[in-house]
Parts: C-alpha cells; structure tokens; sequence
C-alpha cells in the first residue's frame, strides 16, 4: 500500500436550500484517518456519500490519487460500511463472506482467521437474521478483514457494540492504518487510534 491518498478541494453541500458546508478541503495519506464530527443533520453522512461518490457536491471535487472517482480503481479500493452493515440476511455468515470474496481481492486473513478474529467462530453457517445487532456489525468488520481495500469509509461503526466489540474495532482499525491503509469515519464516540494521525473535521 504504497502512494495513495484521499483529498476533498472546495467542497459544498446543500440539502433542502440549507448550505450544510462549502469550501471544505481535506487530505488523508496512508495510515491516517480523518474523523468527521458533528451533530446531527450537520452534514456527516452526506459528505460521507460524497465521498463514497454515492452523490455528487454542489462544489467541488473529491480525487484518489490525483483521479476523479468515476475511475474503477476507486471502487475496487473503497470499502463502505454504513448504518445497515451492507450484509445479506437471507443468507447465512459464511456465504456474505464469500459473496464479499467474489467482489474484491483476498485480504489479509482467510474466512475461518476473520471469524475467529470478530468472535463468530461457530456461526459460519447461521443465517445473518438470526444474529445481534452486535453481532451483525462484527461480521461487517470480517468482510473488511477478508478483503483487500485500501481505504475504509465507516459510517458510526461503533453502534450497536459492546465496550468489547468498541475495542476490538478500534484495534483492527489502528492495524489497517499501521499497514498503510486509509480511514474516514463519522462517530460520536471517543476514538483512541494507537499510533494513528487522527485528523478532525468538525462540521456544524
């Protein structure tokens, strides 16, 4: 993971006639993370959907590597996880696996690593719809282990977990910066990064 990085250059949102931020700029690098804060309606999840390219600004552009993010390498290096966990429930955990396996590169641990990691060893084969909210978010984070993307754009990742769960997310997050991946994230908890860059994006 050599060279990437995130910059947002004059970027403006406005939703229902009201101007939620303009002229915003940010750059993130390898092993750093970029928190954005706020209450809410002030604009964290949309800049979160700009970023992702999941809607464009109404000023502004946003570029990965110095390319527009139409580009495909974009999409094959981002990985999104927002407030629905972005997993199938119809399907069981080791298939949501798999399915997220057949999308994107393998990453650093095989499917029995990552489950053993998030503490679902044992439900390979229970349906998603049967597991805790808690538990629905864990295997959000095994999908991120099992496959290779650069940058992780996380919407709250922090819901629905236990202080456990809470630390267990932080330190899988501070080793994707350690190896040279890329974090934005929206939270309203207090985020302890060891060793990460932090920076803050205060949206009002």
């Amino acid at each position: 993971m050599n060279g990437q990085h995130l910059t947002g250059s004059g970027l403006s949102c406005i939703r229902d006639d009201r101007v939620l931020f303009e002229g915003l700029d940010f750059s993130v690098g390898n092993g750093e993370a970029l928190l954005l804060e706020g209450k809410n309606g002030s604009g964290k999840t949309s800049l979160l959907r700009i970023i992702c390219g999941f809607r464009d600004p109404d000023a502004g552009q946003v570029q990965w590597c110095g390319a527009a993010l139409n580009s495909g390498d974009y999409y094959a290096d981002m990985a999104y996880i927002g407030h629905l966990d972005g997993i199938k429930k119809e399907l069981t955990v080791l298939e949501n696996l798999n399915v997220a396996l057949a999308l994107a590169q393998a990453g650093s641990h095989s499917i029995d690593a990552a489950l053993e990691r998030v503490r679902l060893t044992g439900y390979d084969h229970a349906l998603v719809q049967t597991l805790s909210a808690g538990q629905k978010r864990r295997l959000s984070l095994a999908r991120l282990l099992v496959t290779k993307k650069r940058l992780w754009v996380l919407d709250e990742p922090f819901t629905a977990l236990d202080k456990h769960g809470i630390a267990l997310t932080q330190a899988l997050m501070a080793e994707h910066c350690a190896a040279g991946g890329l974090i934005v994230l929206t939270s309203h908890h207090d985020l302890n990064l060891h060793r990460v860059t932090v920076q803050r994006i205060a949206l009002s």
